[in-house]
């Protein structure tokens, strides 16, 4: 990784839709030397994907939860149970194992709090292991600088 490189990243993380050509003449290189330094990126797995920032609320899902859970056991495969079984639930967008009290933490979207008891009923007391599980709920999301510019400062 140098300076190019990321370069690269940061016009990625702030616009991924933007052509190469673009992105060439911002960091001051060839579009073929371009090209080849976002694959060697993505072969590195310094690039892990591309997608979309989705607008939760304009897409019907106003309410955001942040949810601790505490398991019985830490035993491999039983964490390998509970993340299977996480997987598979509609409306987590993030699962995240974490140390401190808890061992996961959830972020949850759904459409109302109505839409968070049933699927807190009907998914969530029914995971693998689950001893605890203790919800917050997001009031404001507040903005940040970015990814890119949170790892390598805002680009000069």
């Amino acid at each position: 990784m140098d300076r190019i490189d990321t370069a690269i990243l940061q016009h990625l993380a702030g616009d991924a839709r933007s052509p190469v050509s673009v992105i060439a003449t911002r960091v001051g290189l060839s579009q073929s030397a371009c090209t080849r330094r976002i694959q060697a990126l993505e072969s590195s797995g310094h690039i892990l994907g591309y997608g979309a920032h989705l607008g939760h609320r304009r897409l019907g899902f106003r309410v955001t939860a942040l949810v601790d859970i505490t398991l019985g056991t830490q035993v491999g495969e039983d964490l390998a149970q509970f993340e299977a079984a996480v997987a598979a639930i509609d409306g987590i967008v993030e699962c995240a194992l974490v140390s401190g009290a808890q061992d996961y933490r959830l972020k949850i979207v759904c459409r109302d709090l109505d839409d968070y008891e049933r699927l807190h009923r009907e998914h969530l007391g029914r995971l693998p292991g689950v001893n605890t599980i203790s919800s917050s709920f997001v009031l404001r999301a507040v903005p940040t600088r970015g990814e890119a510019d949170a790892l390598f400062g805002a680009a000069s």
